[in-house]
């Protein structure tokens, strides 16, 4: 009896210690994320000051009052968007081509699309300056290249994710439909497609989000053109506007909705 008496507890105390873990685990990450919501309500005293020294909605309602804020924020979405557009399509493709047939080298090419994230970011930014320098972009630094080089380590991490998509897809599925009389194009836009699409999306979301906070690579590689990671970088020189909190959070809440979203949008089709 003592022995079940002790088995129990035992039992007992490692099912709460696995929570308690997982507790300390998500506010270690989630602290952070805090500090910044938290921070973008803070009136400071002074320019360098980054404690809380006052509740206001003003950062809320005038974001773009530090000088060239807005402009970057727009300059890192505008990158954002195009370098995900241009990378989810080109990684796609790439990611059929590689999972669906079979050519010379495709074991090199696997090789070397894992290359880009395997490797540091100042090797990749410091290559890709020299690359520009060398092909006469020297004085020319700035949004295009910025996108150029984007786009570059954004493609590994599609194909990755959607390749890892494909390999997992029941290929009976498309074999049914054809035995149904489809043809190819209706058994990829109605059978292929949407089940690989949340690989897709997964990809886009993941793309963007790294080509949103990119500073090495794109420090290297910018010139002139400053990006929001730039902006905070710079301003930390000087001083910490609060309204550096509210882009952040702002980003942090469009993520979440879309997480949220996509989460509630499975949930119904499962049931």
């Amino acid at each position: 009896m003592a022995r079940r008496d002790g088995g129990a507890r035992m039992r007992w105390i490692r099912q709460r210690l696995v929570v308690g873990v997982a507790l300390l685990v998500l506010l270690y990450l989630f602290a952070p994320i805090v500090v910044v919501i938290l921070m973008s309500f803070n009136a400071p005293k002074s320019k360098l000051s980054y404690t809380f020294d006052g509740f206001t909605w003003d950062n809320w309602a005038h974001p773009c009052r530090p000088y060239g804020l807005c402009d970057a924020v727009s300059t890192s979405l505008r990158i954002g968007l195009l370098a995900t557009v241009i990378a989810t399509a080109l990684g796609t493709l790439m990611a059929f081509a590689m999972v669906r047939h079979r050519f010379r080298g495709r074991a090199a090419a696997n090789l070397f699309i894992f290359l880009p994230m395997a490797s540091p970011e100042i090797v990749l930014g410091s290559s890709l300056l020299a690359l520009f320098v060398s092909s006469g972009f020297g004085g020319k630094l700035g949004f295009w290249t910025v996108l150029i080089a984007h786009v570059m380590f954004c493609l590994s991490f599609v194909v990755v994710t959607v390749k890892a998509r494909l390999t997992g897809m029941d290929s009976r599925l498309e074999q049914a439909a054809m035995d149904l009389y489809a043809n190819e194009w209706q058994t990829f836009w109605r059978i292929t497609f949407p089940l690989v699409f949340p690989g897709i999306l997964a990809a886009a979301l993941l793309s963007f989000s790294l080509s949103f906070d990119d500073f090495i690579i794109t420090n290297l590689n910018a010139g002139t053109t400053v990006t929001f990671p730039m902006f905070v970088w710079g301003s930390a020189q000087r001083d910490i506007p609060p309204q550096i909190n509210v882009v952040g959070t702002a980003m942090f809440l469009l993520a979440l909705v879309l997480v949220l979203g996509g989460e509630l949008a499975r949930r119904r089709r499962t049931r």
